[in-house]
């Protein structure tokens, strides 16, 4: 187990290092890109995800919270609740395993849970999909980085530090689901919320592979594909 989490380790800082970044930045940029210019999403005034996911515990009385993905802590240290779980396979939080290891021996139910580990479409689809297993009624799913501005933010494999990664086409999927009430907080990069409730404003979006569908169809309009909400009308919606 300990020569796993080594390799692990060590396979995540190579991927992640300025030489192999540089490779894949450039290899997009000839195969991938369009030349899309950026979107214009400005998160500088917003609020930012500590204090939203504390708003939220504290205005739902939530008392207990799981966090898929914690690297340094910041958020997870910030998080004043009960009861919390950080789980990384690499640093932070209080479980040292994948999202994937930890589900498959939780039994424990929580009121919110805050998806930031990896950063791709078919892992966030798994984490959603646990976390749904494990959510109290009325409780809710927070997924980070939602909202890419370019095509490199969200480009797999990653290209470059500040990177969303193709999150948010997992949100468009789970928008399409009859069963889920989903929507975009524009604030920190985008913030994914999850109700295990009906749909209020289902997508028609049909795909047979959402991981094949193209950044393009994001770029169009991505207010009406992810559902964008400002936090003053989410608190409502919540």
């Amino acid at each position: 187990m300990f020569l796993v989490k080594f390799l692990q380790s060590k396979i995540i800082r190579l991927l992640n290092s300025k030489k192999i970044l540089r490779i894949f930045f450039y290899y997009h940029k000839f195969f991938n890109n369009k030349g899309l210019k950026d979107i214009g999403f400005d998160f500088s005034n917003k609020k930012n995800r500590k204090f939203i996911v504390q708003d939220i515990i504290n205005k739902q009385n939530y008392s207990s919270y799981l966090e898929i993905g914690c690297f340094d802590d910041e958020l997870f240290d910030a998080i004043k609740i009960n009861r919390k779980v950080g789980v990384d396979p690499v640093t932070g939080g209080t479980e040292r395993l994948t999202s994937n290891q930890f589900f498959y021996k939780n039994k424990e139910y929580f009121d919110c849970i805050f998806i930031d580990g990896l950063h791709t479409f078919k892992q966030v689809k798994k984490d959603i999909e646990n976390s749904l297993k494990f959510l109290n009624k009325d409780g809710i799913i927070l997924i980070h980085d939602c909202l890419p501005n370019n095509f490199y933010e969200q480009a797999t494999p990653r290209c470059q530090f500040t990177w969303n990664g193709d999150v948010w086409k997992a949100i468009v999927e789970c928008r399409t689901n009859k069963d889920l009430d989903v929507y975009t907080c524009y604030a920190d990069f985008g913030i994914g919320i999850i109700f295990n409730r009906p749909n209020k404003n289902l997508l028609k979006y049909k795909s047979s592979n959402f991981s094949k569908i193209k950044f393009i169809d994001y770029h169009k309009n991505p207010y009406d594909l992810m559902n964008i909400v400002e936090y003053e009308k989410l608190k409502n919606i919540i």
